[in-house]
């Protein structure tokens, strides 16, 4: 398994970011074959963010590549705040995930 790992800068509140990744973003990610799931994180008080992103192989990661960007354009552009990074990993090890709740 392989991941994107994405660190954005910008003050916004949460539920404006959970509704553009629910709405905008989560949509189009389930769309991009190899997409296994992922995690959008947030400091609101610290305005920063960091989403990792899970494909099922190194080709998917790669050819993922515009889709992602496209995605990430937009929901930066939403929700006024910036790229900071945008790296790949090899998963060495992974374990269950619960799905958190929402706001």
């Amino acid at each position: 398994m392989f991941a994107r790992v994405t660190t954005t800068k910008g003050q916004v509140t949460k539920e404006d970011a959970a509704r553009v990744v629910r709405d905008r973003v989560l949509p189009g990610a389930k769309a991009i074959p190899g997409f296994k799931g992922g995690l959008w994180l947030i400091d609101e008080k610290g305005g920063k963010g960091l989403t990792i992103t899970l494909f099922d192989s190194e080709e998917a990661l790669r050819a993922s590549a515009e889709a992602a960007e496209r995605l990430r354009a937009g929901a930066v552009g939403e929700l006024g705040v910036s790229t900071t990074s945008v790296e790949s990993y090899e998963v060495l090890v992974a374990a269950g995930v619960a799905e958190p709740i929402t706001t």
